[in-house]
This record gives structure tokens, sequence and C-alpha cells, in this order.
């Protein structure tokens, strides 16, 4: 599998968490990266950390429920390090809420920035990827597109539209050579669901019943999905959705 050395990623969500596992990944394979984040002083740091251990790498925030946002982060890539091979859409926001409790404005947000963000930053990347030979688009998803549970409507069905979205790209691009792949990842072991889980569900003890569920025994690490992105960075394959796993039927609504 050929690396990407010389390659320009946009990498959003990649201050810390996924993100910042995928960004790792792909800077060791050789690719100048522009990380993104609503976390500035951890994308800073992470650019820094970066840039001395290889290819030059930066950082600019930007809400990606706004559009102007979107479509700067895409300039900001591409005019910085001279055009754009592979967009990544990690951002998302996964905040909870049950059908009773999830009002019609953290609906909005959060398909505005899992899904109309990955629409926009498609729609002013494509320009720059039309230019390049081994242009891809990686979305990253979930397998609560499938099953979901009832604290995460919203976004399990976000993430059901996103991987729609991936679908249709990859076929609307085909034919201009532009790979356009989903990732549904399981359950990853980052800062924030950590955070999530201790402080605003107060389960301290959470990891251990966690990995109880899990096929392997454990959560997925950040790095491993950064190997996927790898993987369908430098693949043929386009229209692909990659699960990482899948929750099994009649699993406990509540993990």
């Amino acid at each position: 599998m050929s690396e990407l050395t010389g390659a320009v990623a946009l990498v959003t969500g990649s201050a810390q968490g996924m993100g910042a596992g995928i960004a790792r990944r792909l800077h060791a394979a050789g690719a100048r990266l522009m990380l993104h984040g609503l976390e500035a002083d951890a994308g800073r740091r992470l650019a820094r950390e970066l840039t001395a251990s290889g290819p030059e790498t930066e950082f600019t925030g930007g809400d990606l429920a706004d559009e102007n946002a979107c479509r700067a982060l895409v300039e900001a890539a591409a005019q910085r390090f001279g055009g754009l091979d592979l967009l990544v859409h990690s951002a998302g926001d996964s905040s909870r809420g049950t059908l009773e409790t999830t009002s019609a404005q953290l609906w909005d947000r959060i398909f505005g920035v899992n899904v109309r963000a990955g629409f926009l930053l498609a729609h002013y990347a494509l320009p720059w990827l039309r230019r390049s030979p081994r242009a891809a688009i990686v979305f990253i998803g979930s397998v609560n597109a499938y099953i979901g549970e009832p604290k995460l409507m919203a976004y399990a069905a976000s993430k059901g539209a996103l991987m729609t979205l991936s679908r249709n790209l990859a076929a609307a691009l085909a034919r201009e050579r532009i790979r356009v792949n989903c990732i549904n990842a399981g359950w990853t072991l980052t800062e924030g669901e950590d955070r999530v889980k201790r402080e605003q569900e107060g389960k301290p003890d959470w990891l251990a019943a966690a990995e109880k569920t899990r096929p392997l025994g454990r959560l997925i690490t950040p790095a491993e999905v950064g190997e996927a992105v790898l993987l369908l960075a430098n693949s043929p394959v386009s229209g692909a959705v990659l699960d990482f796993e899948q929750l099994p039927v009649g699993a406990p609504p509540d993990w």
C-alpha cells in the first residue's frame, strides 16, 4: 500500500480524540495536515508536535455549523499547502437527547455539524480535489446509524444521513476519479467519551462494563480508526461503508 508522502489532508475534529488519532496516522504516512477543532489550545499543541516530527501541520478553528467556517477551512488548507488531496470529516456533535428531550434547535445543530458540514466541506473542496490525482473523501460515521440508542436519537439519524450522503457522492464523483467512502466507527475510547460517561452520566466505572459488551473485549482506539482512514485514502475503493462493529440485536439500550 502506497503512503501519503506529499499529500495534503484536511481532518476536521482533529484537535483531540478520534480525529487526532486519524491525523497522527496520516501524518506518519507522510501527509501535510490541516487540523481543525473547537479546542484551539489542544489543536495548536498537536500541530506543533507533529510538525516537529515530520511534515508541516497547521491548525485552524471554526464552528462547522456555520457555512462560512466550512468554506474558510477548506480555503485555508488548500491555500496554505497549495492544494488538497484528502478530506476527512471526523468532527461530530454527539449531544445526548431522547425523543422527549431533543429540541428542534438541538436536532438542527447535530445535523448541521454531522451532515450539512460534510456536504459543505465536499462542496467547497471539489474544485481542489479535481486537481488531485489521488483525491479522496472519507466521512466518519457510526454504527449507531443502524441501531442507535434512545439517548442518541438525533446523532444516530445524522450518521445514517451521512452514510447515505457518502454513497451518493461516490456515485456522483466516480467519473471524476474522486473516491468517497464512509467509516462507521464503533464504540471508541476517547477523552470526550470518558468525560461524558464520568461527568455527565455519573458512571465512574463505565469502561469495564462497556468492554464486556464488545466483540474484542475492549473499545476501539483512535489509532485503529486512523488505520482504516489510511487504507481508504490509498485504495481504489469507492462507495464503501466500513463497519467496525455492529451493536448486537437486543442489546441494553443504555450502554
